[in-house]
């Protein structure tokens, strides 16, 4: 059984808690507003306040089959001194083929005309394109969020053939292997989670290429013709002088992860090493690239 309801930013956070203290098995919380004007997007970034719920949001909890929704809402509303109770509707949930119900959500992407991400259990369209294979897992980065494909978009344009690229803040190492597939000489790959490098490993080794990646603890001295590193814009800022550090001179960088209002803050962070400008833009996202002097 499905409990669904709707509550404001005040008590969203504290009431999901409640709900799976009280007996739900998961609870997500979405924007109530989501596809309408009155959309609130939430990015998370790192030193930026975020609430940590929309102004409306919706509750949406997954009860056990034998379980009392309405207890188990009565009982969490009771825990955070929510009363009276806010308007629900419980819906049945039926028995379902989970998995394949979860891969039919996710179809092959298309990044560009010879380009495209095709899940394990999914047929190539293009069996003559080069075809990255990724699973949706718990590392960034499948090729579906307007930042990763604005960076393989500029991987694809940029490289000759014989390059040596280094992806930073790999994430599931999609950018690492796709240089390779598209011609590099040498990726790697570092990342602070641990899951992403066991993750972007895997992937590696899925996609028959012989990309390393590593802690950025211990990430190794690296030459690179080509910087790809998409993250957010603050921590990119932070990390300016490292990244101009790992490029040879006539290098490229691509920045990525990077909100339009905040292009010209990150151009100038980078401008004592690079010549940088705006290379593409999608969905509110920008992509920076920048030539080292």
């Amino acid at each position: 059984m499905s409990l669904i309801l709707r509550t404001d930013a005040r008590v969203a956070d504290k009431l999901s808690d409640a709900l799976l203290e009280q007996g739900a098995q998961s609870v997500s919380l979405e924007d109530a507003n989501a596809g309408t004007a009155d959309e609130a997007p939430r990015y998370g970034e790192p030193g930026v306040p975020v609430e940590g719920a929309w102004p409306q949001s919706l509750i949406k909890a997954l009860c056990a089959h034998d379980a009392d929704p309405m207890h188990i809402l009565a009982a969490a509303c009771a825990q955070v001194g929510l009363a009276p109770l806010p308007d629900y509707r419980a819906e049945p949930v039926g028995d379902e083929d989970w998995v394949r119900l979860s891969q039919s959500q996710f179809e092959p992407i298309r990044i560009s005309e010879k380009l495209w991400i095709v899940p394990s259990w999914a047929k190539a369209p293009d069996p003559q394109a080069v075809n990255l294979v990724l699973d949706p897992g718990l590392a960034f980065g499948t090729g579906g969020h307007p930042t990763t494909r604005l960076c393989l978009q500029w991987l694809e344009r940029t490289i000759r053939g014989g390059e040596r690229v280094l992806d930073y803040g790999c994430g599931s190492g999609i950018l690492a292997i796709a240089a390779l597939r598209l011609g590099a000489r040498k990726a790697l790959g570092v990342d602070v989670d641990p899951l992403a490098l066991v993750a972007a490993r895997a992937n590696a080794v899925r996609n028959r290429v012989d990309a390393r990646f590593v802690n950025t603890e211990t990430a190794p001295d690296f030459q690179a013709d080509l910087v790809a590193a998409n993250i957010l814009a603050n921590p990119l800022i932070l990390l300016a002088p490292l990244l101009a550090g790992y490029l040879c001179k006539g290098g490229r960088i691509a920045l990525s992860g990077i909100l339009e209002a905040q292009a010209e803050q990150v151009m100038a962070a980078y401008a004592p090493w690079f010549a940088m400008g705006v290379g593409d833009k999608d969905q509110g996202w920008a992509l920076l690239e920048g030539l080292r002097s």
